[in-house]
């Protein structure tokens, strides 16, 4: 996380909770899930189209993820997941194209989760990064939800009312993770502090760049969240970072849970600032490109989590939250300049691909700890990451000017 910036205009403005996007309409994704409509099952075993609003995903070791049905009705879903024993799979997604439409992560072997979603008649991919295989279509069909407008401009406006929901949807997610973050810092057991910092990490580093745009002189919430020693002082040093100091560093709780206190304040006035929040596609754009700027500056150097040595948890996560934004923009970008969307897709996968070399059951996190890599494996990143934002960069100027 870089050290607070100056005050300037305020890029990110509150305005009217964003509806749902008529072409992909987000429910959001939550831990608890929603209701089912049992009374909707198939009224054949026979079907291969599952009529219910409830999709039934099993990860295991031997198949990957695998759901109930090869398809299901158009309109409101519930994908109940349950992973057996997948050790190297902690996260299920429904994507459409790139774009993630639901998540649930946090899904060790023997745990269980569920999130809910709005889709229109299509085809999708059920991705469970880690599993083998990693990918498994699944097809909607009947009536669409809603009509797709393909005018520009309404694209554009369907990209940040998706994006909107997105971030939502993570905030929301970094709100429970850092209050059970806190249950533990207020506990006995280091262990399972040092889990659950790095189960909270992941819904922040996806969308830091929304928490570095509210700046009013030194009141910054990101760094009341994510600052590092390198930008402050040890006696005004808090968040994330002055815990993980204690935790990996030290390997202590004591006096940890009052850091913790303010971390869950912190975040919940995140949540806040960001409920209701609109983007302007520019702000989309400059985003992604603001996401892979800190995986340079700060994750392939080691300096993001000097002591926890999680860095490529963190950078897979920035990825992520860059890519979606991007994949948000998609659809509107293809029209302005196909060849340069092309371009930022297979960069992206390139480093996708990359980064998913290094996930491992070795370790909590997921991926091989930092100190583990190597100086080729470090310039290799680096190249990646360079081959994305080089025509990323030019992205919020075809939007803006669009």
């Amino acid at each position: 996380m870089p050290a607070p910036r100056a005050a300037t205009a305020k890029t990110l403005t509150a305005a009217v909770t964003a509806t749902v996007a008529a072409a992909l309409v987000l429910s959001g994704c939550s831990s608890s899930g929603g209701k089912s409509d049992s009374s909707a099952a198939a009224g054949s075993s026979k079907a291969s189209t599952a009529a219910a609003h409830v999709v039934n995903v099993t990860v295991t070791a031997a198949k990957g993820c695998v759901a109930d049905a090869a398809q299901y009705a158009a309109g409101a879903l519930t994908f109940k997941i349950t992973n057996t024993d997948a050790t190297a799979v902690s996260e299920v997604e429904l994507l459409s194209g790139e774009r993630i439409v639901g998540e649930k992560e946090n899904l060790p072997p023997g745990f269980s989760g569920v999130f809910a979603v709005n889709v229109d008649a299509g085809s999708y991919t059920l991705y469970c990064p880690g599993a083998t295989p990693e990918r498994s279509p699944l097809k909607v069909v009947g009536k669409s939800v809603g009509t797709t407008d393909t005018n520009l401009a309404a694209l554009l406006k369907t990209a940040t009312t998706g994006y909107a929901n997105y971030v939502n949807t993570q905030v929301n997610a970094l709100v429970a993770a850092t209050a059970t973050f806190n249950k533990a810092l207020h506990g006995t057991n280091l262990k399972a502090a040092q889990t659950a910092y790095m189960q909270a990490r992941p819904y922040y580093e996806k969308i830091e760049p929304v928490a570095e745009s509210f700046v009013i002189g030194q009141d910054s919430i990101d760094a009341d969240i994510d600052v590092r020693i390198a930008d402050t002082t040890f006696a005004k040093w808090r968040g994330f970072h002055r815990i993980e100091y204690g935790i990996f560093k030290q390997k202590s709780l004591k006096g940890m849970g009052v850091f913790g206190d303010k971390l869950v304040a912190d975040v919940g006035r995140l949540k806040k600032l960001t409920t209701g929040l609109t983007y302007k596609p520019t702000e989309l754009a400059n985003g992604a490109q603001g996401l892979l700027d800190e995986v340079a500056a700060s994750k392939i150097t080691g300096e993001e989590e000097a002591y926890s040595q999680i860095d490529l948890l963190d950078f897979a996560n920035n990825d992520e939250g860059a890519e979606q934004a991007f994949a948000q923009l998609q659809p509107a970008l293809t029209k302005i300049d196909p060849v340069l969307t092309r371009n930022i897709q297979t960069q992206f996968a390139a480093l996708d691909k990359l980064v998913n070399s290094y996930r491992t059951t070795s370790n909590p996190s997921g991926f091989t700890l930092y100190t583990e890599l190597t100086a080729t494996d470090k310039r290799q990143l680096a190249a990646a990451v360079k081959a994305v934002q080089e025509p990323l960069s030019t992205v919020a100027s075809k939007v803006a000017n669009a």
